[in-house]
């Protein structure tokens, strides 16, 4: 390995190349987030199984389920609308956030408590699913190459002195 000081050949196979913005950044976190918090989901429903059987299963996945599609849904609003739109996404994921709160919180009433419905795997689904999920979610923006700002192109005659 070489230093910035030795002249000598750069530590490395390949050169440093151009780094742009990450393509694709909101589905990328979609499948990310999703992949992370669909395991910890399956895990959770089969030591539910174990415990309460299939009445567990099913409310740990439900749970979870439930929390996956909720943050799925601004994923992909951030999607869709923010490679048109970036500054507009931000007031759209705070409209959708409210729809989404107030959406599912009618349909849970509205629906009421199944018989079938255990409500500690359901919580601890749900708990398990936002935790992972949000865990990948920092993991992928961490990650993300973010463009700033638009690098100055090069003149063909050298680099630009006016300043």
């Amino acid at each position: 390995m070489t230093s910035n000081a030795d002249s000598g050949r750069p530590s490395g196979r390949r050169g440093i190349g151009v780094s742009g913005a990450t393509p694709n950044l909101w589905l990328r976190l979609l499948f990310l987030s999703s992949s992370a918090s669909l395991a910890g989901v399956v895990v959770t429903s089969i030591v539910a199984a174990i415990v309460d059987g299939h009445q567990g299963a099913l409310s740990a996945a439900f749970g979870g389920g439930l929390v996956m599609a909720f943050f799925a849904i601004s994923l992909l609003i951030g999607h869709f609308v923010g490679r048109n739109n970036p500054s507009g996404a931000v007031g759209l994921f705070v409209a959708t956030y409210f729809v989404k709160v107030v959406g599912f919180a009618v349909v849970l009433f509205a629906i009421g408590t199944p018989e079938w419905l255990a409500s500690r795997w359901f919580l601890i689904g749900a708990v398990v699913s936002v935790v992972l999920w949000q865990a990948a979610e920092i993991y992928g923006f961490s990650k993300a190459r973010l463009l700033i700002y638009n690098d100055p192109e090069e003149r063909k005659g050298g680099p630009d002195v006016s300043a």
